[in-house]
């Protein structure tokens, strides 16, 4: 397909609608209206290697990703909700959990109504520290344009502990330590019964 080059009734019809509208930006300077500028196309950038010898460090270190991260990462960064002092005893696996629910091989369907019923009796009952265990999960990575997560509940259940009505309930949620689970299960430290 050819390209039309604009008339001169074109450009005048052209000036005509521009007098009657208004400038998003009037501060800008307005630049004149020239066929040849629908035209002129920019030019593409091409990537030009820097000159570089063997044995030579790099300029500048690689950008950073932007991609979420990992559920490890999250819950440590997450802010301390409990004393610290117990705190680290949990982390060291030195508090012994009062109760544990298993949601291996489950559903996410089935996972989320057996997990808040878990956590709501358990904090009705008094106790403090329980463990949901998630199991580390499967590699269901299929080679898709879109990653799946390793391990579905696993990252599923920290999400259901911080909404309502189960956050309210709970001081904090922390990765297990190995002798209960380690990375496939969570300890989660519940408030007091009032």
């Amino acid at each position: 397909m050819s390209k039309r080059r604009l008339s001169a009734e074109d450009i005048e019809l052209w000036n005509r609608v521009k007098q009657t509208t208004e400038r998003f930006h009037p501060e800008r300077k307005e630049e004149p209206f020239s066929p040849e500028a629908l035209e002129r196309k920019p030019k593409p950038k091409t990537f030009q290697p820097q000159p570089f010898s063997m044995g030579q460090k790099p300029a500048e270190k690689p950008k950073a990703h932007d991609i979420l991260p990992g559920i490890r990462e999250q819950l440590a960064k997450a802010p301390l909700g409990m004393d610290a002092k117990a705190f680290g005893r949990l982390k060291r696996g030195k508090l012994k959990p009062e109760g544990k629910i298993d949601l291996h091989g489950k559903t996410l369907a089935q996972a989320h109504p057996m997990l808040t019923s878990f956590i709501l009796r358990a904090q009705a009952d008094g106790k403090r520290l329980v463990l949901v265990i998630t199991g580390k999960g499967k590699d269901r990575d299929d080679g898709g344009p879109i990653p799946v997560r390793y391990g579905v509940l696993r990252h599923a259940v920290p999400q259901w502990l911080s909404t309502p009505p189960l956050n309210q309930m709970i001081l904090q949620v922390s990765e297990a330590h190995l002798k209960h689970g380690g990375g496939g299960a969570y300890y989660v430290y519940l408030r007091r019964n009032r």
